[in-house]
């Protein structure tokens, strides 16, 4: 459990709570050591396919494996003999009958698929080993690749099987009557009941499962325990076989492939994603943890992670990430704002998201957000380059929001539109969202984030007007040099919306703005009105100084945001102003110099950050 928990996390608590409480069913008593199992015990385990881990309830509470472990076992045998030779030992069709029902395919001259006993003794024989010891070592090193740990054989439970066991005795001994085993039956038998008394909890199961998941690879130790060629073949099995005779309706009503344990537990894959066990001891009569039935019909539901309807790769949904200190927004600010920003913008960080988002790759973006809040007071995340996001990331990202909002964070989307494919995000996203936080693009979004820094840092909101004393290019002049530049300055005022100046007119002025902002803007193709925007400027600062170096066209567009007043200076009249007092005019060249300098800083640094 993490130290802040999560939306899984919580998804999970509350799930666990609410079924605590569920009865029917009662634990296994044909095998006497299943009964004694408490019957209170309820926990589940979620692992992803990189390693990571969710749990509620009693997931550290061990247990023995029973019938899951035939899954594993059955793609063992598929890894050592190959698919035409297991085939020969064992079927794949579904029975329609219990797990421990005396029949077999005579027709084939094998049992009907491995999930069933008779199938699990089948592919029990397979296990490679020159006398009994060396096929229990190579049983105990298989379960070690899926588990990531050793695992301990429950004693009691072992013995309390082999001693109950007649019912499986006469289904190898039929076998052996008919060929489908050779070795000896108790020989088998004693490797199959072992394989059953596996402990596990449900950490391991959940482990166990996601290495399935992540074709056959233990996220945890990197080891490889089955081939990527034959998981497809293990999921089939355990989709069409692995629930016994409620297999139909579980893959009908649940869609994911899974086994379960008459000692409680369930096994879930989601291919490509995660693991999912859950261990309750009551079983229904068809052998199914009731709980554990009743919780994964929650979890696929309220993630919509039915097999039909999941995607297989969670590893791309974050494109990139970028520091607030190094990715500004294209606002210009003053000198000591920007020496702030160079400080504490990393306090500031951006994901950019992309492709779809479903369970997995959502799970992987509210993780890495998690973990950059730790550094991080505003987070943006860029909605740009998803195409797609199901009721998973609508519940998990909204459930983001909360997470930051406890946390003292804020979580900013950008580019998350209210129509089309991500509409249903936005308005999962925008029920707990704060005003602001919902930015039309990402520009915005650090421009909204930077006011906060910096009005944190005691600079308060950004200025909606200034003096003529306070414009950055007269910054350094004495109040009578003030006085002669403010005679050449002629006041203006555009309405929202009001170009100060269009791309490829006649560059005779420059402005300074003394209230409101306006945008740099460069018009783009497709359609009337396109533009990017490029920057913009607020009270104090300049846009449009290239006139005053080139003399030449205008490059951009240049839009009030909203009212502006500004002063225009027509070249001629600095110029002329110049020619008085030198010293102004070189004053005011080297504050524009510094601020284009400045500017020229920021986009080198952006494109820096952009490349990585």
């Amino acid at each position: 459990m993490r130290a802040t928990p999560g939306p899984i996390d919580r998804f999970l608590a509350d799930l666990h709570a609410r079924l605590s409480g569920l009865t029917g069913g009662a634990p296994a008593t044909y095998i006497p050591e299943l009964g004694k199992a408490d019957p209170a015990l309820f926990g589940i385990a979620v692992a992803m396919v990189d390693g990571t881990l969710y749990t509620a309830g009693d997931a550290a509470h061990r247990f023995t494996i029973q019938s899951i472990s035939k899954a594993f076992v059955y793609g063992h045998a598929l890894d050592r003999l190959g698919r035409e030779a297991v085939l020969r030992h064992v079927g794949v069709e579904p029975t329609g009958e219990s797990f421990n029902s005396i029949s077999l395919d005579e027709a084939h001259n094998r049992p009907f698929n491995p999930m069933v006993n008779a199938g699990a003794i089948a592919t029990a024989e397979l296990i490679e080993g020159d006398d009994p010891i060396a096929r229990q070592a190579a049983l105990a090193a298989l379960m070690e690749r899926y588990a990531g740990r050793r695992l301990d054989l429950d004693e009691t439970v072992y013995h309390s099987e082999k001693a109950t066991g007649h019912r499986n005795r006469a289904i190898a001994w039929m076998m052996l009557n008919s060929g489908m085993i050779k070795r000896a039956p108790e020989e088998v038998l004693d490797l199959y009941f072992r394989q059953c008394s596996l402990l596990v909890d449900a950490r391991d199961l959940a482990t166990m499962g996601a290495t399935i998941a992540n074709d056959g690879i233990n996220p945890r130790t990197g080891a490889r325990a089955l081939a990527r060629e034959h998981v497809p073949d293990v999921l089939t099995v355990m989709n069409m076989c692995g629930m016994y005779n409620y297999a139909g309706q579980w893959s009908y009503e649940i869609g994911l492939p899974a086994k379960s344990g008459v000692s409680g537990a369930i096994l879930l894959v989601i291919p490509g994603q995660a693991g999912i066990a859950i261990y309750s001891p009551p079983i229904d009569a068809n052998g199914n943890s009731v709980r554990g039935v009743a919780a994964a019909g929650e979890i696929a539901d309220a993630f919509g992670l039915h097999i039909f309807g999941t995607h297989p790769n969670v590893r791309n949904a974050i494109r990139a990430e970028y520091r607030g200190d190094r990715l500004r927004s294209k606002r210009a600010r003053r000198h000591a704002d920007l020496a702030l920003l160079a400080r504490e913008g990393a306090r500031i960080r951006v994901i950019e998201a992309q492709g779809a988002l479903y369970f997995g790759s959502t799970e992987r973006l509210i993780r890495r957000a998690g973990e950059l809040a730790v550094q991080a007071d505003w987070l943006i995340i860029d909605m740009r380059r998803v195409l797609s996001a199901d009721i998973a990331a609508c519940r998990l990202l909204a459930g983001l929001v909360e997470t930051m909002r406890a946390r003292g964070r804020t979580l900013v989307f950008a580019h998350l539109e209210d129509r089309g494919s991500l509409a249903a995000l936005h308005a999962a996203v925008a029920a707990e969202a704060e005003a602001g936080t919902l930015a039309p693009g990402r520009e915005t979004a650090l421009e909204w984030c930077e006011d906060r820094l910096i009005a944190l840092h005691g600079g308060g909101a950004p200025a909606r007007a200034v003096a003529f004393a306070d414009l950055d290019i007269v910054a350094g002049l004495s109040p009578a040099e003030i006085a002669e530049v403010a005679m050449v300055a002629v006041p203006l005022a555009f309405a929202a919306g009001e170009a100060l100046a269009r791309e490829g007119d006649e560059a005779a002025l420059f402005f300074v703005l003394t209230e409101g902002s306006a945008s740099i803007r460069l018009r783009a193709g497709g359609g009337p009105g396109r533009s990017i925007r490029l920057g913009s400027v607020g009270p104090g600062m300049s846009c449009g100084e290239m006139a005053l170096i080139d003399r030449g066209r205008r490059s951009a567009d240049i839009v009030a945001d909203e009212a502006v007043r500004a002063f225009g200076f027509d070249i001629a009249g600095l110029e002329s102003l110049g020619e008085r007092h030198p010293r102004i005019l070189i004053r005011i060249i080297a504050n524009i110099t510094r601020d284009l300098a400045e500017r020229l800083r920021l986009a080198n640094n952006e494109i820096r950050a952009l490349e990585r």
